[in-house]
């Protein structure tokens, strides 16, 4: 049987298709203004990549912050339960899971069955997420998708005390002004994310196996950081992005 899962995030949107429980494939584009239009987007151009008709699709779950909008789908989840789900199907050992999203971070504690025992999640402020990074890329007049690795080079990671994205912004325009190195303002950076994402975590008690999700996993500087931050090593699947789709689809496979 075939099942597609539909996330839809405030700068991304992913899909995933499974059959029998097996991933068959997935993709990613950016939301934009329109999420409906970018969730039938993504889902189109997923099929036609992988040579398969809508029809041939039994069941589809949406979730993430745009998940009503999509009218097509069977069901709409929460991105909480989703990413439980994608987590244990991708590892059945993980037993947190830290989500970084565009505009907000969660931390999930799961069971031996992947279900959700607790969570916590930061959607109030764009502090500690993928947000926080653009602007602060943007400041820096620096490529986002080499943040990770330049940080990696600090020698000394500048400090930066403002949890505010506005505040914080102020606060590396004046370390450029004062003539800290790029790098090392990236690295302080990623500490202050670790800061944030590390006190929700600790909130709800996150236990090893740690998995981390998002497009903000792809930035090794801030999985380092966090990884310091708790104490324990973070796994990263090379599907974290797509984690919350994919857990969209086995929900739709009647798998949980």
């Amino acid at each position: 049987m075939l099942t597609a899962g539909i996330d839809i995030g405030s700068i991304s949107t992913k899909a995933a298709v499974l059959a029998d429980g097996r991933l068959l494939g997935s993709r990613v584009i950016f939301t934009g203004y329109n999420s409906e239009a970018a969730g039938k987007k993504v889902f189109e151009e997923l099929l036609e990549e992988l040579g398969l008709l809508a029809s041939a699709v039994r069941r589809i779950v949406s979730t993430g912050y745009g998940r009503s909008s999509v009218k097509f789908v069977d069901k709409a989840v929460t991105e909480i339960i989703c990413h439980g789900t994608g987590a244990h199907f991708l590892n059945p050992l993980v037993r947190s899971v830290i989500d970084i999203g565009g505009q907000d971070s969660k931390a999930i504690v799961l069971d031996e069955h992947g279900k959700v025992k607790n969570f916590a999640m930061n959607d109030k402020c764009a502090a500690g997420t993928g947000r926080f990074l653009e602007v602060m890329a943007n400041a820096l007049e620096a490529d986002l998708d080499g943040f990770g690795e330049m940080s990696l080079k600090a020698d000394r990671p500048a400090g930066i005390s403002s949890l505010c994205t506005v505040f914080a912004e102020s606060e590396v325009i004046s370390l450029i002004a004062k003539g800290e190195s790029r790098v090392n303002i990236i690295a302080g950076i990623h500490e202050s994310i670790a800061a944030r994402v590390s006190a929700l975590a600790n909130r709800v008690g996150i236990v090893p196996p740690v998995v981390m999700t998002g497009g903000v996993a792809k930035n090794a500087g801030v999985v380092k950081a966090l990884e310091k931050k708790l104490g324990v090593p973070i796994e990263v699947s090379p599907f974290a992005q797509v984690n919350g789709a994919i857990g969209a689809a086995i929900i739709a496979a009647g798998l949980r």
